[in-house]
């Protein structure tokens, strides 16, 4: 997935990994409920698993930033304190996170009966983004059993475009949604993987670029005007073994890949990035007193800060190649960029 050889483009330099998806660092899986009833409701449910064991055991190390806090987002003052993400990432519209929370909880709950006696509380980890410009936002039709559901169905290969969470995104003036892409590093001899997913909900029309070229200057007069405002969620995967400190860094880098697609990060945008590793994990507990945790160099880190934003770059141009037209609530029309491909010279 991410864009294929056949899509006709191409964003950066680096190798993909064999899905060109964030699945392509092992162990992570995505999984979609998409919920959609005539034109009024168009939502939906992303759930990211780190690897395919009990996270609240044997949680991964993690890092956010906030690159522009206009969002709603649940659990990240905790990942932010500890560094790590104990639950499934799951990515929703803004008036569920609340829904998603709770679901997270009861799922975490069901699989460790010490929570909240022996073994204290759960941190769920919940992002959003508002698509009330295409979907019944009120009607609040995400329920927890949509959340468990997407966890379930969570795997390697999975759909992007207007699908989970996405379903109601708009990108850039185009009809936005879930992206991914990966790409390869080699260290020390080694092949790494940094893969990255995106929900983009950001950006007026006019605005984007592929690969540096100013695609939305040759297309706006076929979008309807807005403000860059809306939110995007970028998360970052790697098996490269790298401290929270490193993790920090590589978010701060989604910011590099958000801004080569168009965005300034508008006062009405929520852009905020999550990395974590699947290398270095911490037990639930604390009964080891030191733990054993690996780093990579930061004289040899550069290549992986460099694909990281190429990674998210090529992932939010993905979100908009897979996302199809739709018409959403009140009659509103957000077309999908391939639409407009034929178009450019």
């Amino acid at each position: 997935m991410g864009l294929s050889t056949s899509s006709g483009l191409r964003v950066g330099r680096g190798s993909p990994g064999p899905r060109n998806l964030i699945s392509d660092v092992p162990g992570v899986t995505v999984g979609h409920v998409t919920i959609r009833d005539g034109a009024g409701v168009n939502t939906g449910v992303t759930a990211v698993l780190p690897h395919q064991g009990d996270l609240f055991r044997d949680k991964v190390l993690a890092a956010s930033a906030v690159i522009n806090g206009f969002g709603k987002t649940a659990g990240l003052i905790q990942v932010e304190e500890l560094g790590t993400i104990e639950t499934p990432i799951v990515l929703t519209n803004t008036l569920s996170v609340g829904t998603a929370y709770t679901a997270l909880v009861k799922y975490a709950m069901a699989r460790n009966p010490d929570i909240g006696r022996t073994a204290g509380t759960v941190n769920p980890l919940v992002c959003e983004c508002n698509d009330g410009s295409l979907n019944d936002i009120r009607g609040l039709h995400v329920t927890e059993e949509h959340v468990l559901e997407a966890i379930a169905s969570a795997k390697a290969d999975f759909a992007e475009g207007s699908v989970g969470g996405g379903t109601g995104m708009s990108c850039l003036g185009f009809k936005g949604g879930i992206g991914s892409a990966s790409r390869v590093a080699v260290l020390d001899g080694r092949a790494y993987t940094v893969g990255a997913l995106v929900m983009s909900n950001f950006g007026g029309p006019g605005r984007l670029m592929i690969d540096g070229r100013q695609v939305g200057r040759e297309l706006q007069a076929k979008l309807a005007q807005e403000q860059d405002k809306g939110s995007i969620i970028m998360l970052l995967a790697t098996d490269v073994p790298l401290s929270e400190r490193q993790l920090k860094r590589l978010c701060r880098r989604a910011g590099a890949g958000l801004a080569r697609t168009g965005s300034y990060y508008g006062n009405g945008s929520g852009d905020i990035a999550i990395a974590f590793t699947t290398a270095n994990r911490v037990p639930q507990g604390g009964e080891r007193v030191f733990l054993d945790l690996r780093m990579l160099s930061d004289e040899r880190i550069d290549p992986v800060l460099d694909l990281s934003a190429e990674a998210v770059e090529e992932a939010i141009v993905s979100s908009l190649y897979h996302a199809e037209t739709i018409t959403g609530r009140d009659g509103r029309v957000r077309r999908g960029l391939r639409e407009f491909l034929d178009r450019l010279d």
